[in-house]
């Protein structure tokens, strides 16, 4: 089968579908490529990388001709009417949000795969170009803030004065959230995020940032992957929490989106004038409507003094890498489809994977799927008090005790005096040695590292009182035995020296 990836022609869109690093494997699933003429430029790959690739360059009605359709964006009408019988097409699509377009596809047999239906499973995590843009979205959402606060991120004490650090507000704690949370952080600012869903408390800490609650106990979690909707005093709990934190922070980044609806309105125009003149808010959620009531989308709104992103295009400004990230999603999904790699596309109805996304499928509509459980652990597990067991009692003997005693002094009336001297060493180093590796404190050392330069150390203290036996045998051994612990000593330094500098910025 012939694969045509068509340039996108959606205003300020620099996105290609597919990157000229992902042709071989393509390839090597059976599939001939075929791309539009100059679709990759905006992305930093001209046609010369993709022929080199092994890619043929077509117009744009050629492509057309091809078996599978690949882009990105959702299709236009007109670029529904242009799919012909059997053809199959994989984009963003949102099917929920587009019923008119979706009718469109009723004909020829066409399917039609939407890239933003994919299951939030396991298994389908390599497919989910939705996490992966939202990822860049996240990330390049503070560089927008950052580009229109007009000050430092990160503290700094200069001749000058001292300069506090930003404090940011992210509101959802899903990819976007997350990855905005990382960059952030990583710009110095005071990070605060919320989220209804107790479980990703772990994550928001684990990348330096402050998680906010509201002292009500409801979880936000559901089967599908994504927050549910709250209960009417949960949502007027967080409202209060938004408005006293939109007093305090410098900018708030919203991320709270619900598939197939309007996004929720989480900042009202009264928080916005508590706001501090120079504040930001970026909203990720306005293509569904914004988060905040005075966003528009696409737009830069000034209000009060409070500046209002309200950007769709966000993966877009960073062209090149988000073309890298859906092209690799494009091709873990054709790779599922051809499990054969025999370059013929199977859509297997009765994979979830598949079926989720497939919205279409030989002209009649199959949307929407149903519903895949997903595991979500929602309350920490309430440890489970089993009923105490009847202490086991142990069988007390002194036979052992007595066999180990009677040794000892067999051994202490029979054996030379030399040999009592080593033997009252060789215990008293493994009753040290004991000790004292386990009272090492690894904090500069790793836990491994500390426990062997132990022993060495143990080692070299057993070997340096034998030096001074006039035995031969033994000194030799003794001078062999302090030289090897030495070097493992100082070699354990080096490598761990090397270990911590990996982790230095």
């Amino acid at each position: 089968m012939k694969i045509g990836v068509l340039k996108e022609n959606k205003e300020n869109e620099k996105r290609v579908a597919i990157t000229p690093s992902s042709i071989s494997k393509i390839k090597k699933l059976g599939y001939d490529i075929f791309i539009e003429e100059d679709a990759g430029l905006l992305s930093n790959f001209d046609n010369f990388q993709y022929q080199e690739a092994g890619v043929t360059i077509l117009s744009t009605a050629d492509i057309y001709s091809c078996d599978i359709i690949l882009k990105i964006n959702k299709p236009t009408k007109d670029e529904i009417n242009k799919l012909s019988s059997k053809q199959t097409l994989i984009s963003f699509f949102s099917p929920a949000l587009n019923q008119s377009s979706l009718e469109l596809c009723k004909k020829d047999e066409i399917n039609v795969l939407s890239m933003d239906s994919v299951p939030r499973i396991s298994r389908a995590q390599k497919m989910d170009a939705l996490s992966s843009m939202a990822n860049v979205a996240g990330s390049r959402a503070v560089i927008e803030a950052a580009y229109c606060f007009g000050r430092f991120f990160g503290g700094q004490i200069t001749a000058a004065g001292k300069i506090n650090p930003a404090k940011i507000l992210i509101i959802g704690a899903g990819v976007a959230g997350l990855s905005a949370i990382g960059t952030a952080t990583s710009l110095g600012a005071i990070v605060k995020a919320f989220d209804t869903r107790p479980e990703v408390k772990e994550q928001v800490e684990s990348l330096g940032a402050e998680f906010l609650t509201v002292n009500l106990d409801e979880d936000g979690s559901s089967s599908d992957g994504y927050a549910k909707v709250m209960s009417d005093e949960f949502i007027a709990a967080e409202m209060a929490l938004f408005k006293e934190q939109a007093a305090e922070v410098d900018v708030i980044i919203t991320t709270a989106l619900i598939p197939g609806k309007e996004a929720p309105k989480l900042i009202t125009k009264e928080m916005v004038e508590v706001m501090k003149p120079g504040s930001v808010i970026v909203d990720l959620a306005s293509q569904q409507g914004g988060n905040c009531e005075l966003c528009e989308k696409d737009k830069i709104v000034n209000h009060n003094g409070v500046n209002i992103i309200g950007f769709t295009d966000l993966p877009s400004r960073l062209p090149s890498q988000s073309s890298e990230l859906y092209s690799n999603n494009l091709y873990h999904i054709l790779d599922e489809l051809t499990p054969n790699k025999d370059g013929n596309i199977n859509i297997n109805m009765d994979d979830d994977v598949i079926r989720g996304m497939t919205i279409v499928n030989k002209g009649s509509i199959t949307y929407p799927p149903p519903k895949i459980e997903v595991s979500v652990s929602t309350k920490k597990d309430e440890k489970k008090i089993e009923p105490a067991a009847e202490p086991v009692k142990k069988k007390t003997t002194v036979l052992p005790a007595l066999i180990a005693l009677s040794s000892l002094f067999v051994v202490g009336a029979f054996a030379p005096a030399s040999f009592m001297n080593h033997f009252t060493v060789f215990v008293l180093s493994c009753f040290v040695g004991y000790m004292v590796i386990w009272n090492v404190t690894a904090s500069l050392h790793t836990p491994l590292m500390s426990v062997t330069n132990a022993v060495s150390s143990i080692i070299i203290i057993g070997a340096i009182t034998q030096i001074s036996t006039t035995d031969t045998l033994s000194l030799i051994l003794s001078g062999v035995a302090v030289f090897i612990a030495s070097i493992n000593i100082f070699g354990g330094f080096a490598v761990t020296k090397r270990m911590l500098g990996m982790f230095r910025k």
